[in-house]
């Protein structure tokens, strides 16, 4: 017999199969029941629904109010409303209200009273206990037992486990609920049966595996009879009841560690109570497959696992395993204070200053900025209580002994600002200073008490003291002033004393006396003022070897002098040159990058060295120093400065590999490692090591005296190829070396790297960096670069330097957009950055590629001599003058930081403005110009939209007019409205306004 079987295994009682209406009991089945459980040694349990009366019953005639009636009438047809119905269904108790448990309490408590004593049940399971009100169950339990006291109570848990916690003061002995809405953590401290499968469902593995997780997390298990007609069931059951007892010592409550759904569910149950106070726990895991699983990461897990236990190192689960570990709480880790007495902690700062900006990196590396600009320093300033603070800026020039100081001035939200000019070249510093100004705080208060009507001689007094404790810890002429206010003071009456401790004068005097108490200083925060050409220049990039007017001749510096007034005739400032050492023959490259070059081939002057010598010498094809020095002067004049590449890589030709080879990195079989940037390879090219044997510090002195070599040859500016693939701390040494003498030297970045790498580069000093500008192509692109650039931590030290092409870029975007891709390029990177340039032949649209999908040029001048018609037609030096000379009238247009980005409705169309940083606002903040840019970025088709005009950012309405200049065509006029509405052409890519308030609003 099944039952038999049961408590063989362990159960100790049988629940009867349905659900049994209290009103309505078969006694003689009930009997036989009963007779059966006490046959095979088990306790008979019966669900009962309470909740159900039969409409004639007493307790529904006299109190229908308090039950819900459910009609079963099975007639047809239409009903006449003229006749009362019959009686027809059943009445359902309102077992939610208070108000039933007098009545019905009453009612169901003699009713079960009877069943108990009439068929032996000794344990009744209440149905739908989760629906009833905690006073109507209680009192039934209260009821039943003050008769029966050995009958046992069980609360069925249907469709609302949160309402389990309310019934742990009914007298209930156990709820009973479904794996799926077990959680012990509601369940008001009363054990739980879990219920898992259901008589005559498959017996799956899964529904297996429930029953052993349902043993480790409730105090029971409730499983279907059937179960035990089968060997799967019975293996599945003693596993239950073995896990039941090993459990057993873990009462308290439970949480789900794993996300719901995870194919190994975790769960972690405390040995009593409260999981945060338990020292030990219960870790549960159940692997939900049919296939092998690991234990999930801690990092998957809730953080409620805290120190229990070390899941990483639990073997994998077999497939629907259920394993339990016991797991204990990790100690505590106990320190020592820093500040080991009440004396040292008060000795501590009680001020707080923090947010410091401009401020890189805590104050490890400089901030950016550029002579002549003001730096407004923000801090974030306060203290305990409500004492009035005071703060102050103090500044610098590094070579100064004396600081120069200025009160900041308090904003909303504890923010503290002030500002100082940078009227110097080279390096500056600042820090802030905070303290109580107790005197401040005095006027502060005591005025209020004034206006109020509320002063008192003892807040005159607290004045007066404050006044007296100043003139003793002053000397001359001040502690004399002080001594004199304290005796009008003293000798005035209540009015006239009350106006001379409010006196600014007396302010100032005490603002002098102050002592400063509580005194908190800041960290010292780096200013590096740099030269305007930091941030605002336009770049103009050429080989020399190609100004010549025949490609079998090499062209020279005299050759570069002769093109200089059609350069600076474009607007550009820096005529830029990639190396102009002498050219290795080792290796040497073939146009196009082949390695089979011809007798007359010039090669890459990116092989730098030769017999003719290295980074300190010029290739003798260009010229002499003697010619260097005069093409500097001549462009000086043109009002062009000079470039250099400073590209840190040699041919195997160098001489330093003959004099210094410790100084070059070496392959195992001595022969020499060429670089490469996999998939290219770069044969004609060896690299230094700057951790050789012989590297420090000669390579690195030798490097930075190549740097002041070509200064004291004019040279202000470097551009430096891929430092990215050096060493971070000689950048930061060599960069130091050399601004410590000359701080007008600039340093360019050319990393085409990870942003991590670029942002650290700007950091150790250089002044600008090549950026992603080039591979930026869509609207959402730009816009989300840009801002980041400059409204987040990279602008106070990274400047971008848009270049819109190199002799290694030939973008994608400019091979197929023909010539109306150059003029969108070159207008967003004119009007986006302060800094941009352009690769010679850029200005004609030459954008021949290599091949399909290289991004290299076809003959690139990196291989060959090219000589080019600078008149050709259908090029855009037109567009890229005018850019240049916009850019030189309008300071709008001198930096990027200012870019504002607003509505066009079209994913094609950007615009943006640029608000003058120098003058340009209106009363109230509002601006009074702003430069404005709109691009259509679609070098193939027409776009046109609705467009706002930020009327709100001049202090105008939506309705208001304003002023239009347009600076590429000189039209004048108005825009009357926010809306406007405008159609772009590619033959006519771009516009650029000047907005500025009307006359009348001027």
């Amino acid at each position: 017999m099944l039952a038999t079987d049961a408590a063989g295994l362990g159960f100790d009682g049988l629940l009867y199969s349905d659900t049994v209406p209290l009103h309505d009991v078969d006694q003689g089945t009930i009997a036989e029941f009963t007779a059966l459980c006490a046959k095979a040694g088990l306790n008979p349990v019966v669900q009962l629904d309470i909740a159900r009366f039969p409409l004639n019953h007493p307790a529904v005639v006299a109190n229908p109010e308090l039950f819900a009636f459910r009609s079963n009438d099975a007639r047809s047809g239409v009903v006449d409303p003229r006749n009362p119905l019959p009686a027809a269904g059943q009445a359902v108790a309102r077992v939610r209200s208070s108000d039933a448990a007098a009545v019905i309490g009453k009612v169901v408590a003699q009713s079960l009273i009877a069943l108990v004593e009439g068929s032996g049940i000794a344990t009744v399971q209440i149905a739908g206990a989760d629906q009833m009100h905690p006073e109507l169950l209680g009192s039934i339990v209260t009821a039943v037992r003050a008769s029966k006291p050995d009958t046992g109570f069980l609360a069925a848990i249907d469709r609302d486990p949160t309402h389990a916690g309310t019934l742990g003061g009914t007298g209930v002995d156990c709820l009973v609920a479904p794996l799926a809405t077990l959680n012990a953590s509601s369940s008001g401290g009363l054990p739980t049966l879990a219920v898992v499968g259901s008589a005559g469902a498959p017996r799956t593995p899964y529904a297996l595996a429930e029953a052993k997780s349902a043993a480790a997390l409730g105090h029971g298990v409730v499983a279907p009879l059937d179960w035990l007609s089968g060997p799967e069931g019975i293996e599945a059951l003693e596993d239950a009841i073995t896990l039941l007892r090993q459990s057993s010592e873990y009462a308290g409550e439970w949480h789900p560690l794993a996300a719901a759904g995870s194919a190994v569910e975790v769960m972690l149950r405390s040995r009593a109570g409260d999981l945060r106070s338990s020292a030990d726990a219960l870790l549960i895991l159940r692997n939900t497959t049919d296939t092998e699983r690991g234990v999930p990461q801690r990092s998957a897990l809730s953080d409620r696992l805290g120190s229990f236990g070390d899941v990483e190192n639990l073997a994998p689960l077999a497939p629907y395993e259920v394993r339990l570990v016991p797991v204990e709480r990790g100690n505590a880790i106990v320190t020592v204070p820093d500040a080991a007495t009440p004396m040292a902690a008060g000795g501590e700062d009680r001020l707080v200053i923090e947010a410091i900006a401009p401020c890189v990196d805590n104050g490890a590396h400089a901030v950016k900025r550029t002579v002549g600009e003001t730096v407004e320093v923000r801090a974030t300033i306060f203290a305990d209580g409500h004492e009035k603070l005071s703060a102050e800026l103090f500044w610098r020039a590094a070579d100064e002994p004396v600081w120069h100081s200025a009160r900041m001035l308090q904003q909303p939200n504890d923010l503290w600002l002030a500002r100082f000019d940078l009227r110097r070249l080279g390096r500056h510093e600042y820090r802030i200073e905070a303290w109580l100004d107790r005197f401040a705080g005095f006027q502060r208060d005591f005025a209020k008490k004034v206006a109020a009507g509320v002063a008192l001689p003892v807040d005159q007094a607290e004045g007066l003291a404050l006044i007296e404790t100043a003139a003793k810890r002053s000397h001359g002429a001040l502690a004399d002033g002080l001594i004199d206010v304290a005796q009008m003071i003293a000798n005035a009456d209540a009015e006239a004393a009350g106006e001379l401790l409010l006196s600014s004068d007396l302010r100032v005097l005490m603002d002098k006396a102050d002592d400063r108490p509580h005194r908190a200083a800041s960290p010292t925060v780096i200013v590096d003022a740099e030269r305007i050409e930091a941030r605002f220049s336009s770049w103009y990039e050429i080989f020399p070897r190609s100004m010549t007017d025949n490609p079998e001749r090499h062209g020279t510096f005299d050759d570069v002098i002769d093109h200089l007034p059609r350069i600076r005739a474009m607007g550009f400032d820096t005529l830029y040159f990639p190396p102009i050492h002498p050219i290795g023959t080792a290796n040497r490259k073939g146009p196009n990058n082949t390695l089979t070059p011809g007798p007359g081939d010039p090669g890459s002057p990116y092989a730098i060295g030769s017999a003719d010598g290295g980074h300190d010498a010029i290739h003798p094809e260009l010229g002499t120093f003697a010619d260097f020095d005069r093409l500097v002067r001549v462009a000086a004049d043109h009002g062009l400065e000079i470039a250099l590449d400073f590209a840190i890589q040699a041919s195997p030709d160098h001489p330093w590999l003959q004099e210094h080879p410790g100084w070059f990195a070496w392959l195992p079989d001595g022969s020499m490692k060429y670089a490469e940037n996999p998939p290219k390879k770069y044969q004609d090219i060896v690299n230094f090591d700057f951790y050789g044997p012989d590297a420090q510090p000669g390579l690195w002195h030798a490097l930075r005296d190549v740097i002041l070599l070509w200064v004291r040859h004019g040279v202000k500016t470097f551009r430096v190829d891929n430092p990215h693939t050096k060493p971070l701390p000689f950048w930061e040494w060599m960069i130091a070396e050399v601004r410590a003498q000359h701080p007008e030297v600039l340093f360019l970045s050319e990393a085409f790297t990870r942003p991590n790498m670029m942002y650290r580069l700007a950091k150790v000093g250089f002044n600008q960096s090549y950026t992603y500008f080039t591979w930026r192509d869509t609207k959402a692109e730009l816009v989300d670069y840009i801002t980041e650039l400059a409204t987040e931590a990279p602008k106070d030290f990274y400047r971008p330097h848009f270049f819109v092409n190199t002799p290694d870029i030939n973008p994608h975007f400019l091979q197929t957009g023909g010539r109306p891709a150059h003029r969108i390029r070159a207008v967003l990177a004119a009007t986006l950055s302060g800094l941009w340039g352009v690769y010679s032949g850029f200005e004609l649209c030459d954008a021949a590629p290599l091949g399909p999908g290289k991004e290299e040029y076809l003959d690139s001048e990196k291989y060959q001599i090219r000589v080019r018609d600078w008149n050709e037609p259908g090029n855009i030096i037109a567009d890229v003058t005018r850019l240049n000379a916009l850019r030189r009238t309008h300071p709008a247009l001198q930096t990027h930081l200012n870019t504002r980005f607003y509505t066009a409705h079209d994913d094609n169309i950007i615009w943006y403005g640029k608000p003058s940083p120098t003058g340009g606002t209106a009363q109230d903040g509002a601006l009074s110009e702003m430069i404005m840019v709109m691009v259509n970025m679609d070098p193939h088709h027409s776009h046109g939209c609705a467009f706002e005009i930020p009327l709100w950012e001049f202090g105008l309405p939506d309705h208001a007019s304003i002023a239009v200049e347009d600076l590429v065509e000189g039209h004048r006029f108005d825009w009357h409205g926010k809306t406007q509405h405008i159609e772009l052409h590619p033959s006519e890519p771009y516009r650029i306004w000047r907005l500025s308030l009307p006359e009348e609003n001027a």
